[in-house]
């Protein structure tokens, strides 16, 4: 199973919000990869980092998880509303973990025989 971090957070609010959020935990449990991209590209909100706790808990030694992101690790913590909550999170994420760090120039890097964009086409 693939998502980014803010779609997953926002299936699993979503899924509070009609009351089947433990459904969709339970199926992001059983997942036998979850792959999560773009960790803390936009903060977490009071409660999100509650539901990522959750989906982290239950998958804990059981599944493995990858997750991507451009932050440096040490900043992690840093998109977690609750650092308490943020660093038992982070401590079960490392535990077991591999790190592999991609260091290089971006996939996206604009092509130069693009001329800028005018409104007046």
């Amino acid at each position: 199973m693939f998502s980014s971090h803010a779609k997953l957070l926002g299936q699993l609010a979503s899924a509070r919000a009609v009351g089947t959020y433990e459904r969709k935990l339970a199926a992001l449990t059983k997942a036998d990869l979850l792959i999560i991209d773009d960790f803390g590209l936009k903060p977490m909100r009071s409660g999100q980092d509650e539901d990522f706790h959750d989906v982290i808990a239950e998958r804990y030694e059981r599944k493995p998880t990858i997750i991507t992101s451009n932050l440096d690790f040490s900043e992690w913590n840093d998109a977690f509303h609750n650092k308490l909550l943020g660093a038992a999170t982070l401590d079960r994420i490392m535990h077991g973990a591999y790190q592999v760090v991609l260091d290089g120039k971006s996939y996206r890097t604009p092509r130069k025989d693009l001329s800028p964009c005018r409104g007046d086409s």
